[in-house]
């Protein structure tokens, strides 16, 4: 199972995401894909193909992750690293 296919099945539920930033520095965000109660009106510019929009829930605010800087992925208890699933 590939990384975004895991994250498509979590269906909103809460993810811990472990990536890359892009000054080269680890970072781990915790967080919910798919939440729209914070949004302003607008046109979102954000290419969904290469980032991942997470509400990150301790800054309580939308972050975009590049999906190819992304190391693992957790959702309830299960862990996909480079597309290998770890129970």
């Amino acid at each position: 199972m590939k990384i975004a296919d895991f994250i498509a099945k979590s269906n909103g539920k809460f993810i811990t995401v472990s990536f890359i930033k892009k000054d080269g520095t680890a970072r781990v965000l915790n967080g919910r894909t798919g939440v729209t109660k914070h949004l302003k009106g607008g046109v979102s510019t954000v290419d969904t193909d290469k980032y991942l929009v997470v509400y990150d829930n301790v800054a309580q605010g939308y972050r975009c992750v590049n999906k190819d800087t992304i190391v693992s992925v957790t959702c309830e208890g299960l862990t996909i690293n480079n597309n290998a699933m770890v129970a």
